[in-house]
Order: C-alpha cells, then structure tokens, then sequence
C-alpha cells in the first residue's frame, strides 16, 4: 500500500528538515514526536490570534462601560482610542438610515469618521433577534 524504502530523492520532514529515508510514499514527519510538535505548534499560532482578538474585545469593553458609567454617550475617535481603545475590533457591524452601528458584545454606538455617540447597552431582547441585513 504504498510502504517502501524511498530510492527517489527523499522528502524532508515538515516539522525538524530532516530526510524522511523510509516509509510510505506520502510521509510528511519523520516521526510521531515531530507529528505532535508540528501540529501543537500549528494549533498553538491559531488559538494565539483567537487570545489576542478577545483580549482586545476585552479591553474595548471595558472602556466602552467605564463611558457608559461615567454617562458620555458621544467622544472623539482620538480620545477613545487614547484611552487604548481599538476601532479595528467590534463584535457585529450594520448599516442603519446611512449610519454605521457597532457593537461590542452588549454596547452599540454609531460611528462617524472623528467621533462615536448613541453611545448605549443594547436589550437582551434586541440581542437575540436577527438582524435585517442576516
């Protein structure tokens, strides 16, 4: 089925570089233990960048509640993002009468190119509904 010493040129391992000297035909690992590093390390860089896109949704909302706490619905762009917020990241985006709405998780705000205002929590109710665009 395919098992064989290799007599072409060998094929090189995807995790260590090494020659793959026998084996079957389409062999990528010279090994279980370089199969097991290669996938981790792959695994690993994936759940890294899901980490670091909810560590700063994380911190959006915690900014976007101290505003609301504090009761500002409507601030610059340059202060928000000042106070580190990151305008790359939000939870859903939608277009309503020419605005864009954004949310971060429970908050909404509306968007212009300087600054955000309707600054508010969106209902439980609201949440669960399906939006028109979907």
């Amino acid at each position: 089925m395919g098992y064989k010493i290799q007599t072409e040129a060998p094929h090189i391992c995807l995790e260590c570089g090494d020659e793959i000297l026998y084996g079957r035909t389409d062999k990528v690992y010279c090994s279980d233990s370089c199969r097991r590093k290669h996938n981790n390390r792959i695994h690993n860089s994936r759940k890294s960048v899901r980490l670091k896109v909810l560590g700063q949704l994380d911190r959006n909302y915690e900014i976007l509640e101290r505003l609301l706490a504090a009761g500002i619905e409507s601030i610059d762009i340059d202060k928000l993002e000042d106070m580190g917020y990151n305008m790359k990241y939000a939870t859903s985006y939608r277009k309503i009468r020419g605005r864009s709405e954004y949310r971060c998780f429970d908050i909404r705000y509306q968007c212009t190119p300087s600054r955000i205002m309707k600054l508010g929590r969106v209902s439980a109710e609201l949440m669960l509904q399906p939006s028109e665009d979907s």
